[in-house]
């Protein structure tokens, strides 16, 4: 461990995982870059989340951690770290994922080449297997947003780029922060964030480097794997629709068909699904609402979305 200051701030949330935070801070620890900290926000967790944490900062001082006495949702506890944050760069990790070993070195190296106000780099998904999890292969939407590397760009020359909606595999210039702030009280909470970042940018750029490993936990109780719950649909496809509405307002509408493609091809299927057994039938009508407006929208009739993505699902 170095005492250099630190030149980038990983936000930490989390709120009962246990079982899965010491290989998330493992991977904090085990980063070619030393000089970060983190900024660990225990969100009324009822189990040892809370413990692991305060452990951490008690044996390293590049760990500071927040509790809250009851949960108050991931993108609160996002946005009560930004107010710590004094180093020049920023980014996020879930407490349940996990860093690779070069990823914040490439990241604020690339940055510190570009002048960017943010990088965006590849995840993958860490799925289950026998006693443990093994990650699988970049899927093909991530790489689209990611591949080739892109220095310096913009929404305009890459409209895939919004394809990567998540807040975990991007650093950016603290002060591009100046003025974004996560909504509070719903899931899915990057996602119209995600957008604000591209339109808002004046550059941006993005790498094919893995990252981060995305744990999908085999007991489904993240937020991404509970769709089927009636009040956790509603927040994403507001999310859906939120981020669609930033980028029409932003005059991005090649973007606007990317979304509306990525969504046919990886949502549209297994909600309908769910709808079909659902023992509310109104899961079923805010599905098929939704996906009216989709066709509405002027950008439908561009969209043709990659099967290939489906297939993919599995992986």
């Amino acid at each position: 461990m170095t005492a250099s200051a630190p030149i980038v701030t990983l936000i930490v949330p989390g709120r009962d995982i246990a079982a899965f935070a010491p290989a998330a801070l493992d991977s904090l620890r085990a980063q070619t870059e030393s000089r970060w900290r983190a900024i660990l926000v225990d969100d009324g967790s009822t189990d040892d989340t809370g413990a692991i944490f305060d452990a951490a900062a008690a044996e390293d001082p590049r760990f500071t951690t927040i509790r809250h006495g009851a949960s108050r949702g991931l993108g609160a506890a996002r946005n009560v770290g930004l107010e710590l944050v004094d180093t020049p760069y920023l980014g996020f990790l879930d407490g349940d994922d996990e860093l690779l070993p070069n990823a914040l070195a490439r990241m604020t190296q690339t940055l510190g080449r570009t002048g960017s106000d943010f990088v965006a780099g590849a995840y993958v998904r860490s799925r289950v297997l026998g006693d443990g999890y093994v990650a699988g292969r970049v899927q093909p939407w991530v790489a689209a947003a990611t591949s080739p590397e892109r220095l310096g760009t913009t929404l305009a020359a890459h409209p895939l780029a919004v394809s990567n909606i998540v807040a975990w595999s991007k650093v950016s210039r603290t002060s591009f922060w100046h003025d974004l702030r996560f909504p509070e009280g719903v899931a899915y909470e990057d996602q119209v964030v995600a957008q604000l970042m591209y339109t808002r940018a004046r550059a941006f750029d993005v790498i094919p480097d893995v990252v981060v490993r995305w744990r999908l936990r085999a007991d489904g109780t993240s937020i991404t794997q509970g769709k089927a719950q009636l009040p956790v649909l509603r927040d994403y496809l507001a999310a859906l629709r939120g981020g669609i509405h930033v980028l029409h307002e932003a005059g991005a509408h090649a973007s606007v068909t990317a979304r509306i493609e990525l969504i046919l091809a990886m949502d549209v299927a297994s909600l309908l699904g769910i709808a079909e057994s659902h023992a509310d039938p109104t899961y079923a009508a805010e599905v098929d609402a939704f996906i009216s407006e989709l066709r509405a929208l002027p950008e439908f009739a561009d969209a043709a979305p990659d099967p290939a993505i489906a297939a993919a699902l599995a992986w």
